[in-house]
């Protein structure tokens, strides 16, 4: 049987090979710990949902009366659709807060002067609530000029109704 190496040269060899791997994890763990604990992190969010995705769920959650929330979704949408507006004041017509309503529905109007739709709509918030309807009588004529043919009824019906109440206001 052959004589056992010393401990001291056994030792040392294994030392040797061992040294730059322990030497390396311990850099490795010390990077890391200085990257995600050491360092300032910044993090930059990002919206998963586009805008347009934005305004579909605002309408789901207008759809099923979660007001609220239907609001948070169209100011989202409002960032990049101009016709988000006319979403908002409808929620806030609901919601019978109508100096917001009003507000929205004159930013649609101002943003998308083309859209029959916020001119009818604020005209008819103003006939709700028997104010202004000198103007609503305006908006309603103009969102008539704007419609298309096939949705004509609707803005006609508006108009007539104004001219209805301003007839008994005499």
């Amino acid at each position: 049987m052959p004589p056992p190496d010393p401990p001291s040269i056994l030792s040392a060899n294994a030392l040797c090979r061992r040294r730059p791997v322990a030497l390396l994890l311990l850099l490795v763990s010390l990077l890391l710990s200085l990257l995600f604990w050491g360092c300032p992190r910044i993090t930059v969010w990002q919206d998963p949902l586009s805008a347009r995705e934005h305004l579909q769920l605002g309408a789901a959650y207008e759809k099923k009366g979660e007001f609220e929330a239907a609001l948070r979704e169209y100011h989202q949408a409002a960032r990049e659709i101009p016709l988000a507006h006319l979403f908002l004041g409808n929620v806030y017509f609901q919601t019978r807060q109508f100096t917001q309503a009003e507000t929205h529905y004159r930013r649609a109007i101002a943003e998308r002067p083309d859209h029959p739709q916020a001119y009818n709509n604020l005209a008819w918030m103003f006939l709700q609530n028997r104010t202004n309807l000198q103007e609503a009588r305006a908006l309603a004529a103009r969102g008539l000029e704007l419609a298309a043919p096939d949705q004509a009824g609707t803005y006609r019906d508006t108009l007539d109704r104004i001219d209805q109440a301003l007839r008994q206001d005499r």
